[in-house]
């Protein structure tokens, strides 16, 4: 027995998981740089790559170490740290029915596994890891998507995602990173900039509230509950209003940094519109082709969580009225299209906080992304933070909404029990942890699953595996701190309980230069 299920077990037995409460450079040494721009630290700027759908042992289950035997060739640099990954008893006898296979860059398309609230929890067993095929697998995709039995078990190693493995290797990652709450992406992309998913109200075609437990959980007389599934935002004139849609009550970060007169801004790929409807609302009909050749609509609305909230949204996605609008309030309300980043970047206008959404076939969501595609994107977008001006005081914070549901062998904390007998089902029928949930709020029970977090920045401690433990809300909690002297969102809003990111930072020994890739390799520029 593997140390993992002994140690989920003995929480297990102990407490019927247990409710906790509360919450090197090579340069030449450089002169350690005093904040500025309201910062509290030598970060200026904060760059959010939000991805979609994988979890920890399916990018990075056997770093530092490959197979090297087709894709691009990956060597890690003497004294590389290993991770709590995928070791040789979990490869060959591992507790699930099937045992993790490595997919290959030929298989970079695969079928989307099933990462609802409540598999995700049945797939955990109750701390023994071994249910992911019964419960989150899904085989029922076409070619040229990759399918095979065991599939949810399966995970990629530096031949394949090169470019991530290689900044992992210069710069700092962590091994003990979580999905916030069990769930899909739009519980995860809420928890990102709110740390909050209560809140939400199911909102009909006629715009009237309407009770729809398959939107929110826990309703109470005012149809107002838990989010805990996808559904479009209400806002959003993309959304596809044929059907139920979803707005939150409450406040997000974008709301704290406008007060506080902080630049800030979501950029998404799609979000430009391509026409009007009949009715006068945008059309999102932008679309690209991806390594299989299927085309995909670039933009997704319910990855962007800022157009659930009416006072972050952006209904007609109205561009800015300039470069100089960016990151302040304007026609545009901080939502921009992904195109708007590079501008910003290059024309001198970049905001302290920006948060960027790939476009859908470059975002990493098995089903119509992949990692060849999504390395593209995350290079390109990194190489030019780089070699801009502003390189010198940002960090770059890459990690995903959820796990897609694929197997990952860590149990993660309970830090928060929910126990609707609707939904939940980690330790029992309706029963996930165990202590009164925070604020008595039901359906946010988590942390979910474990995600990717990679640090980039001159700031970052070089080929570190940090493990101090982090969440979505920590990215939250670090802008809190470095902008708005520590506010929290709220008194049940999660970001009270994260667990810091500073950790992986060397505020002394920044090392400024450059660490370019090719887009199409991962591999360094020489």
């Amino acid at each position: 027995m593997h140390r993992s299920i002994r140690s989920a077990l003995a929480v297990v037995a102990a407490s019927g998981l247990c409710l906790a409460g509360g919450a090197s450079a090579l340069a030449a040494p450089a002169p350690h740089q005093a904040p500025g721009d309201g910062a509290a630290t030598p970060i200026q700027h904060l760059v959010v790559i939000f991805q979609e759908n994988v979890s920890f042992d399916h990018y990075f289950g056997t770093y530092p170490h490959t197979a090297n035997s087709d894709g691009n060739p990956f060597s890690a640099e003497p004294g590389t740290p290993d991770v709590n990954g995928l070791t040789p008893e979990l490869l060959s006898h591992n507790p699930n029915s099937a045992n993790p296979q490595r997919l290959t860059p030929a298989q970079a398309l695969t079928c989307d596994q099933d990462h609802a609230y409540t598999a995700e929890q049945k797939a955990l067993d109750a701390g023994l890891m071994d249910k992911f095929v019964q419960n989150t697998q899904n085989t029922s995709c076409s070619p040229p998507e990759y399918s095979a039995p065991g599939l949810v078990m399966d995970y990629y190693d530096g031949n394949t995602v090169t470019g991530l493995w290689n900044y992992a290797q210069h710069y700092a990652m962590s091994d003990n990173f979580y999905d916030t709450e069990f769930g899909p992406s739009t519980p995860g992309a809420l928890n990102l900039i709110s740390g909050q998913t209560y809140g939400g109200t199911g909102i009909s075609t006629t715009g009237q509230p309407v009770a729809d437990p398959a939107v929110v959980g826990s309703e109470n007389s005012s149809f107002t509950g838990t989010v805990y599934s996808d559904q479009d935002p209400y806002y959003d004139g993309c959304s596809n209003h044929s059907g139920t849609t979803l707005k939150m009550t409450g406040t997000n970060i974008g709301d704290l940094l406008t007060a506080k007169g902080i630049t800030w801004g979501w950029f998404q790929g799609g979000f430009a519109p391509t026409g009007t409807s009949s009715s006068g609302g945008p059309v999102c009909g932008s679309t690209h082709v991806n390594i299989g050749g299927a085309t995909d609509t670039d933009y997704s609305p319910h990855h962007n969580p800022f157009e659930y909230y009416q006072s972050t949204a952006n209904p007609k996605h109205t561009p800015p009225a300039s470069l100089a609008e960016i990151g302040h309030s304007g026609p545009a309300n901080h939502e921009y299209d992904l195109s708007w980043f590079g501008k910003a970047l290059k024309g001198g206008n970049l905001p302290a906080v920006s948060y960027l959404k790939a476009a859908e076939y470059q975002d990493g969501h098995a089903g119509y992304s992949d990692p060849i595609d999504e390395q593209h994107f995350l290079v390109s977008t990194i190489d030019a933070i780089e070699q801009s001006q502003y390189w010198h005081n940002t960090a770059i914070m890459i990690t995903y909404d959820d796990s897609d549901g694929w197997y990952d062998h860590v149990m993660p904390p309970i830090i928060n029990s929910s126990a609707d007998p609707a939904t939940d089902a980690l330790n029992g029928t309706g029963v996930c942890g165990n202590g009164a949930p925070l604020g008595g709020i039901e359906d946010r029970c988590g942390y979910g699953q474990r995600l990717p977090f990679l640090l980039i920045s001159p700031f970052a401690k070089r080929d570190f595996v940090g493990n101090t433990i982090g969440d979505q809300t920590s990215i939250l909690a670090f802008i809190e701190d470095n902008w708005l002297g520590g506010q929290r969102i709220g008194t049940t809003s999660f970001d009270n309980l994260a667990g810091s990111l500073t950790g992986m930072f060397s505020w002394n020994h920044p090392d400024f230069r450059p660490y370019l890739l090719d887009p199409a390799t991962g591999e360094p520029v020489r």
